[in-house]
């Protein structure tokens, strides 16, 4: 457990390096955030989307997303943007975009994308759904893009409020092997810090590095990241409840710098 200091340097991140576990436009914009606080940014993803079973539905859904067809995309993860950007998607004016939380909507809008729409609670997909019933009175198209292992709770919320609703599995996740190097930075406690950005990142954090040094920081990004992180044994030391990354930043930023345990500093 790391304790907090007082003062808030200009760099108060300087020295520390922090394991960023998600690639792509997310991640380097996190990564530009780390280094203007002082820090050097560790990118390493460690979860990416394979191809779903029903390949052929995706991509015509993705086709007539892009003729117009659909007038809202609700995104429930931010790697759900991952997979819009691999195939490079192109959205009408007239289709409106609902995120599930801050961090899907950074992602999209990293990405370039419009978001007209964030939940209320973050990570909600119920909430969400109540929010568009909410907004839209009349019935609409929408297309609901999930992972495999995502329960079609929005899509039936939004349907039995009346909307027309094309549900699609659009990824399918799976955990990717950091490098040697970095596992044995993080062993040896020269990674300083590790953001936790879901469930999914916390399950891989557990798996990769079993053996993480009880000085490093576990931060996790959303109140339900740091209940997730919890069930996997990971003991979180900074919290930001409202998923801004910046604020997280912050928050980090007001912690002791822990050492490696073969480190010798001036």
């Amino acid at each position: 457990m790391n304790a907090e200091r007082s003062a808030r340097p200009e760099k108060p991140l300087e020295g520390w390096r922090v394991l960023v576990p998600r690639g792509g436009s997310w991640g380097e914009g996190i990564a530009a955030s780390l280094r203007a606080e002082g820090a050097v940014p560790v990118v390493a993803p460690l979860i990416n989307f394979a191809p779903v079973s029903d390949a052929a539905l995706l991509a015509q859904s993705i086709a007539d997303l892009e003729a117009g067809m659909f007038d809202w995309l609700t995104i429930t993860s931010a790697t759900t943007v991952d997979v819009l950007d691999a195939h490079e998607v192109k959205l009408p004016p007239n289709t409106k975009v609902a995120a599930v939380g801050e961090t899907t909507a950074a992602a999209l809008q990293a990405d370039g994308f419009r978001v007209d729409l964030v939940a209320r609670e973050d990570n909600s997909a119920e909430v969400m759904a109540q929010q568009l019933v909410e907004l839209e009175t009349e019935p609409r198209n929408i297309l609901t893009l999930r992972s495999s292992v995502a329960k079609p709770v929005l899509a039936q919320i939004l349907a039995d409020a009346g909307h027309h609703v094309r549900s699609v599995v659009a990824y399918r996740t799976v955990g990717e092997p950091v490098t040697e190097r970095v596992a044995r930075d993080v062993a040896s406690g020269r990674i300083n810090a590790i953001l936790v950005t879901s469930g999914l990142v916390a399950e891989q954090v557990r798996e990769q590095f079993p053996n993480i040094p009880d000085g490093t920081v576990i931060a996790a990004i959303g109140a339900r990241s740091s209940t997730d992180a919890d069930s996997f044994g990971l003991t979180v030391d900074a919290v930001e409840s409202s998923e801004a990354v910046d604020a997280l930043i912050v928050a980090v930023s007001r912690l002791v710098l822990p050492h490696a345990a073969d480190e010798t500093r001036a």
